[in-house]
C-alpha cells in the first residue's frame, strides 16, 4: 500500500506493507484523511533543520548526546542517532475510510462499516490503516467521508468550547479563524451563544460571518478590548477562546483584558504562554488549557488499551467528542464544506503539502485515496531491494528474519549482525508498523519488510529469527518459530508464564524422545558472553570450593506505566534482572535448590515493591547468590556492580568497564564503554548454527534463569514458596 512520509523536509509516498489487525483494534481501508496545516507542516519543516542547528537549538539534549556518548560510545550514539535523523516518519492523524477486519474484543464495528478515525499514532495518511477502537465512531448514514475526514480537527474544537463551559445567551470571542476557529465560531452560536471574532487575515473573518459569527474585530482599527467592551455594554466577553498560533504573549495578555469579571480563557492553540498577573488577578479569572481531542487522549490505557472512562464520571470523552462532532455534521448544524480548500489524490501529496506552505492561510486540505477491489488479499510484504546472491564462500552465511524494529534492535543488534556481515545476512524486517519495517530494511540492507509473522516464519530462504519485540509476545513466538523449523535468537526474556515456558520445554522433550534434531534456541543472556563475564569465569573455573556473590543492580526509576511495568513487559525483574539469573547459573554451573527473596513495602505509591528487592539463591555445588535490585538509587551512580569471595579471592566488577582481582595473580580488565557482550552473543550463535555442536547456553540454564524470575515474580506479587528440592 501507499503511504505518506515526512522525510528531511519533504513529503514523499511510498510503498509499504500493510497493517495486521491487531487485538481492540480495527483495520480501515481509507478513503479520504484530512492534512493538518498547522501541525503537520510545522514537522514537516522541522524534519528538514539540519541536525547541528537543532542542537543549537536544544542545548539540553547536546548534554543528553554527550552523556550517552560516556556511557554507551560513539559507535552506538551515532547508530542511534542515525535511526532517529534519518528515517521517515509517517503523518497524519485524522481520516475516514471503510472497516476491512476487527480485532478481537471489538464487538460494536463490522466490517463494512464506514468510519472516522483519529489519532497522531495511527489515523496516518495511508491507504490502510489500524487504530484502536476508542479513537474510532462510526459515521452517520448520509455524511460523505471527505466530511468526516476532518473528525480530528472537529474534536480539537468541541474540546476548546466544553473547557469552556458556554451557557445560553453569553458573549464568546474567537481569536484565530483558521479551521479550529471556524469550527469554534460555528459550536458556539448552536450553544446559543453571541460571538465575536478576529483574525489577522480580512478573508477568514469574512468567511466566519458567512458562518454566523456575530461581530468581528479589525485587528488593525485600534484596542480590541475597546471593541469588546463597546459590543458587551461595557461588561466584556464571557469567555476567550484562543485558536491562534503565534509565539507572542501578546495574545493572552489581550483575551484577559476583554474578558469580563470571573470571566474564563481558554486556550486551544500554540500560542505564548506568559502570564502578567495584573492581567487576571483583579478580575480573578478562570484560565484553561484544552488537550486535544478531548479526555483520553494522552492516556495509553484509553487510546491503546481500550479502557474507556464511564459516561456517569466523564460525559464527553474524545471519543464521545469525535461522535458529536459528526452528528452536528451530518444534522447541517455545522458546515464544514467551506473550510476545505482543495482536495488531492493520494499521489499528489508532495503537491498539497507544497501547496499548504506557498499559501499562508489555507484552510483545509484532504487527500483522497483509490478504492480497491472488494475481497483484494491485503499484502504483507514488500521488496525493499532485489536479493543478490553472495559470493560463494566456505562457510555459508546465515539469512536472519528481524521481528520486531524498536530501538535497541535499530541501535544494538542490526548493526552487529552488520558488523558480522561474513557469518549473517539480514533476509527481511518484520514490524507491527509498515513504514518502520520499510524504513528499517532499506537502512539495514534488508531484502524485504514485513507487518505479519508468517510471512517470516513462512520463508524458506530464513534460517533464523531474531526477535526483539516486546516481552509478553515472545514466549509464543518462539515456539511458533522453532515450530517452523527457525533457529531462534530471542531478546530476554524467553517468557513471562510458567505455562509458556513449559511448552517450550515440551518441544525440546518431544523431539529428544522422537530421536530428532530440533533448531538451536538462545535467549539473549548477553553478560556471560562480554569480556567480563568471560575472564570471571576463566578465574573461577578451577575454585575448590562454593562461591558467594553479590550483584547490586541500580536500575534506575521508571514511571509505574511506562510499558516495561505493564502486562507487555512483566515487569522489572522477569524483563531484566532475568540477565542476573543466568549469569549466576553460568558462574555456578550448577542447580538451584533454594530461593529466598525480600522486597521493601515503599511508603508512597511512587515506587513499586517489585522493584526493590534482594533475592537469594542456593545452589546445589553450595554457592550463595544475591542480587539486589532496586529504583530507589541515583543514575549518577554506577548502574551494575558485582563481589565475587571465592578460595581467598576477591573479584570486583563495575559496571562492565572494569574487573578488579585481589589475593590471585590473575589479572583484571578495563574498557573506557561499557561491555555486556551482546555482539559476541551474535558471534556464538553464529558459530553453533555454523559448526554445530554445543549450544551457546545450555537450555537447562535458559530454563533455570527464566524459572528464577518466574519463582522471584511469584514472592514478588504472591508470596509464593520455592519450588526447588
Amino acid at each position: 500500500m501507499n503511504q505518506v512520509l515526512i522525510r528531511q523536509g519533504a513529503a514523499v509516498v511510498e510503498n509499504i506493507p500493510e497493517p495486521v489487525v491487531l487485538k481492540g483494534t480495527v483495520l480501515v481501508r481509507v478513503d479520504h484523511s484530512c492534512i493538518s496545516s498547522g501541525t503537520e507542516i510545522s514537522g514537516l519543516r522541522s524534519s528538514g533543520v539540519p541536525l547541528w542547528k537543532r542542537a543549537v537549538q536544544q542545548p539540553d539534549k547536546v548534554k543528553k548526546v554527550m552523556r550517552m556518548v560516556a556511557a554507551q560510545g560513539i559507535s552506538r550514539t551515532r547508530a542511534l542517532l542515525q535511526v532517529k535523523v534519518g528515517t521517515a516518519e509517517p503523518t497524519g492523524y485524522s481520516a475516514a475510510g471503510t472497516v476491512i477486519e476487527v480485532g478481537e474484543e471489538v464487538t460494536d464495528i463490522r466490517p463494512g462499516d464506514r468510519v472516522a478515525c483519529a489519532g497522531a499514532q495511527f489515523a496516518h495518511h495511508a491507504e490502510v490503516i489500524r487504530v484502536p477502537r476508542n479513537l474510532v465512531v462510526p459515521v452517520p448514514d448520509g455524511l460523505d467521508l471527505a466530511e468526516a475526514s476532518t473528525v480530528t480537527l472537529g474534536a480539537i474544537a468541541m474540546q476548546g468550547v466544553r473547557r469552556a463551559q458556554p451557557t445560553l445567551g453569553e458573549t464568546f470571542v474567537v481569536i484565530g479563524l483558521g479551521i479550529l476557529g471556524q469550527l469554534t465560531v460555528q459550536f458556539l452560536k448552536t450553544n446559543g451563544c453571541r460571538v465575536i471574532g478576529t483574525d489577522l487575515d480580512p478573508g477568514r473573518i469574512t468567511l466566519a460571518r458567512q458562518l454566523g459569527m456575530d461581530d468581528a474585530i479589525d485587528p488593525s482599527g485600534g484596542s480590541a478590548m475597546d471593541v469588546v467592551h463597546r459590543l458587551t455594554d461595557g461588561i466584556g466577553a464571557d469567555g476567550v477562546i484562543i485558536t491562534a498560533a503565534a509565539k507572542s504573549n501578546t495574545i493572552l495578555s489581550e483575551a484577559f483584558k476583554m474578558t469580563r469579571k470571573k470571566g474564563r480563557v481558554v486556550v486551544v492553540g500554540d500560542v505564548g504562554l506568559h502570564i502578567n498577573r495584573a492581567d487576571i488577578y483583579e478580575k480573578e479569572l478562570d484560565f484553561y488549557i484544552s488537550t486535544s481531542y478531548g479526555p483520553g487522549r494522552y492516556d495509553y490505557n484509553y487510546e491503546e488499551k481500550g479502557r474507556d472512562y464511564p459516561v456517569g464520571y466523564v460525559r464527553w470523552t474524545e471519543n464521545r467528542n469525535m461522535g458529536e462532532y459528526l452528528k452536528l455534521l451530518a444534522e447541517e448544524r455545522v458546515n464544514v464544506k467551506p473550510l476545505i480548500s482543495r482536495v488531492y489524490r493520494l499521489d499528489e501529496a508532495p503537491e498539497a503539502y507544497a501547496y499548504i506552505q506557498q499559501n499562508t492561510k489555507p484552510m483545509m486540505v484532504l487527500l483522497s485515496y483509490p478504492q480497491s477491489a472488494a475481497g483484494m488479499k491485503p499484502i504483507h510484504k514488500v521488496i525493499i531491494q532485489p536479493e543478490v546472491q553472495p559470493p560463494k564462500r566456505k562457510q555459508v552465511r546465515i539469512r536472519v528474519g528481524l521481528v520486531g524494529a524498536g530501538d535497541f534492535a535499530k541501535t544494538m543488534h542490526l548493526p552487529n549482525l552488520k558488523s558480522l556481515s561474513d557469518q549473517f545476512t539480514l533476509q527481511a524486517v518484520m514490524s507491527q508498523t509498515g513504514h518502520n519495517a520499510a524504513a528499517t530494511a532499506r537502512q539495514f540492507g534488508a531484502v524485504y519488510a514485513a507487518t505479519s509473522l508468517p510471512v517470516i516464519l513462512e520463508d524458506p530462504d530464513i534460517d533464523a529469527v531474531l526477535i526483539t519485540t516486546r516481552h509478553d509476545t515472545h514466549g509464543p513466538m518462539v515456539l511458533d518459530a522453532l515450530m517452523a523449523g527457525k533457529h531462534v535468537f530471542v531478546e530476554k526474556p524467553l517468557a513471562l508464564t510458567a505455562d509458556e515456558l513449559l511448552f517450550i520445554k515440551q518441544f525440546y522433550q518431544e523431539h529428544e524422545e522422537a530421536g530428532q534434531s530440533a533448531p538451536l534456541l538462545m535467549t539473549g543472556f548477553n553478560r556471560r558472553f562480554s569480556k567480563y563475564g568471560s575472564r570471571i569465569k576463566e578465574i573461577v573455573h578451577d575454585r575448590s570450593n562454593p562461591m558467594i556473590i553479590n550483584y547490586r543492580m541500580n536500575a534506575g526509576y521508571l514511571p509505574l506505566d511506562h510499558w516495561t511495568q505493564t502486562e507487555e513487559g512483566g515487569g522489572r525483574n522477569l524483563g531484566e534482572c532475568c540477565h542476573i539469573y543466568d549469569l549466576f547459573t553460568y558462574l555456578t554451573g550448577s542447580r538451584v535448590i533454594d530461593t529466598q527473596v525480600n522486597h521493601l513495602k515503599p511508603a508512597t505509591n511512587y515506587y513499586s515493591h517489585t522493584d526493590n528487592f534482594v533475592a537469594t539463591f542456593h545452589f546445589a555445588d553450595g554457592s550463595v547468590a544475591s542480587v539486589t535490585y532496586t529504583s530507589l538509587g541515583s543514575k549518577e551512580y554506577a548502574k551494575e556492580q558485582m563481589d565475587i569471595y571465592v578460595d581467598g579471592k576477591n573479584i570486583f566488577l563495575d559496571d562492565y568497564r572494569k574487573l578488579v582481582v585481589a589475593g590471585s595473580r590473575a589479572k583484571g580488565l578495563e574498557t573506557k564503554i561499557s561491555d555486556k557482550g551482546q555482539r559476541e552473543a551474535l558471534e556464538r550463535f553464529a558459530h553453533a548454527i555454523q559448526k554445530g555442536g554445543t549450544w551457546p547456553i545450555p537450555l537447562w540454564q535458559q530454563v533455570q534463569a527464566t524459572d528464577m524470575a518466574l519463582e522471584v515474580e511469584g514472592f514478588l506479587t504472591g508470596g509464593m514458596n520455592s519450588q526447588w528440592g
